[in-house]
């Protein structure tokens, strides 16, 4: 079998791992109930996309060896994590202080929305050191030490686990735009998931400049 050739092992262990840790809510569910809230369907979808190009580039980073790098430099670490940091906190701070709409000044969901909330999704998994050393992690454990191909076996788990979450995401997507039909429908209740969305990325900032390497 490929996985036997590449040295993964307990394959099946990982899949569930990763259902399990994609399915507990977190940042990354709170963002994309929001955008499909805000947005629709589309909305949701692009928040998905975003989140998932993120984690891609830390799995390929966990899997060329930049995952380690960041733990092996404390420098490379730490710009990583105040640019991140940063990034996080001026988007939340943005959103929290957003007013109100009348209805009829809502803007309409356009490409440039959507392109916004498609890369506020992916920069803020890519920003987050704490991504990459998950990856950094977690792949390892089902790869054997003696693989000759731990690159490509790297890979492999990586687009495993991040075509599950997509699939559990856009399913979220789905209920929750088909779900927020009404509240859409109400200028102030979505100011108020614009706010809230801002407290998480403030939140999430807080805690990226927090973050010590391990």
């Amino acid at each position: 079998m490929m996985t036997e050739t590449l040295g993964i092992h307990e394959l099946w262990l990982f899949i569930l791992s990763g259902l399990l840790l994609n399915i507990t809510p977190g940042p990354d569910t709170a963002y994309i109930i929001g955008r499909s809230i805000q947005f629709g369907w589309r909305g949701g979808v692009a928040a998905v996309i975003g989140i998932c190009c993120g984690c891609l580039v830390h799995v390929f980073g966990a899997a060329i060896g930049l995952s380690a790098l960041l733990m092996a430099s404390s420098t490379a670490f730490a710009v990583l994590k105040l640019a991140g940091a940063a990034y996080l906190l001026l988007t939340g701070i943005q959103m929290l202080l957003s007013r109100p709409q009348p209805i009829a000044e809502v803007p309409a969901v356009t490409e440039t929305s959507l392109s916004r909330v498609f890369w506020q999704g992916a920069l803020t998994n890519v920003l987050n050191p704490k991504v990459a050393l998950f990856f950094l992690a977690f792949l390892p454990q089902f790869v054997a030490a003696d693989s000759g191909h731990k690159t490509l076996a790297f890979l492999a788990l990586g687009m495993i686990f991040i075509s599950t979450g997509t699939l559990w995401c856009l399913g979220i997507a789905a209920f929750a735009a088909r779900a927020a039909g009404r509240i859409r429908q109400s200028a102030n209740v979505m100011a108020w998931i614009n706010r809230m969305l801002g407290g998480l990325f403030v939140y999430l900032g807080i805690r990226v400049a927090m973050l010590e390497a391990r």
